[in-house]
Formats: structure tokens, C-alpha cells, sequence
């Protein structure tokens, strides 16, 4: 059997176990496996064949698996409902202290609270949103 058949097997035994693994390792091999058939394929000796597949694999797991593997991770979930207004800033409208308040966050009056329940906030001041308990917004001034 030519050895360029041989690295065409290899290549794609790589491919299918990435497949299931998903590492992004193996593939990368398979892909220096089609490399190195090519050069079999030429007529290059088994000792240049080695070569060019230890090269290519590891010029490919060192410099194109890093890039890879940081755009294949997930983005971070959206937060949706009062989750997503946690850290927004908030407009005080009415003073808020540690019992009672209101501020505006993006668009909609909230009650409020001051975080620190020994804070007093005047109206006009912008504030961070730090927490959501019920339908109420636990504020902390900006500085």
C-alpha cells in the first residue's frame, strides 16, 4: 500500500475521533496527516514525511489551537428581567435613605433602598444598582 493512502487513513481516523471528543487536538492532527500525505503523495522519504507531520502538528496544536479554542467558548448568558439591571445606574428621584426612595432605572420608577442602610441619598444623585429584592432596587451612590 502506497504511504500517502496510509496518511489519507490516519487523517481520517483524526477527523472522526475529533468528532466525538471534541478537542480540537486531533482534528489538527488529521489536518497534519492530509499535510503529510500530500508530501508522500510527491514521492518525499518516510523521514522528511515525519517531518513535515511533527512540524505541522505542532505548529498546529502551539499557534492555531489557543486562537481556536478562545473563539469556540460560550459568551456569558444574557441576564434578563431584574437580573439584568443589577450594576445599571440608576437617576434618584426622591431621596432615598436605608427605609424608602425612588430612582429611576432606564426609564421605569423604581422604589429603592440605600444599600448601606446608613446612607442618605438626595434626589438628583446617580447611583449604582447593586441588588433587586422584590420590586425593590438596593442603591449605593456613585462617587
Amino acid at each position: 500500500m502506497d504511504e500517502w493512502i496510509i496518511w489519507i487513513i490516519l487523517a481520517v481516523v483524526l477527523g472522526v475521533a475529533e468528532i466525538f471528543t471534541v478537542t480540537m487536538a486531533l482534528g489538527l492532527l488529521g489536518a497534519a496527516a492530509l499535510l503529510t500525505a500530500a508530501t508522500a503523495a510527491i514521492g518525499l522519504p518516510v523521514p522528511f514525511q515525519l517531518l513535515v507531520f511533527i512540524l505541522s502538528s505542532a505548529a498546529g496544536l502551539v499557534l492555531i489551537r489557543p486562537i481556536a479554542m478562545r473563539n469556540v467558548r460560550q459568551p456569558q448568558l444574557q441576564r434578563f428581567g431584574v437580573e439584568a439591571l443589577v450594576g445599571k445606574p440608576a437617576y434618584v428621584v426622591a431621596e432615598v435613605t436605608g427605609r424608602d426612595g425612588r430612582v429611576r432605572i432606564g426609564g421605569e420608577e423604581w422604589s429603592a433602598r440605600a444599600y448601606d442602610e446608613t446612607l442618605v441619598i438626595p434626589a438628583g444623585a446617580t447611583v449604582d444598582v447593586i441588588e433587586i429584592e422584590g420590586a425593590t432596587a438596593l442603591v449605593y451612590p456613585r462617587e
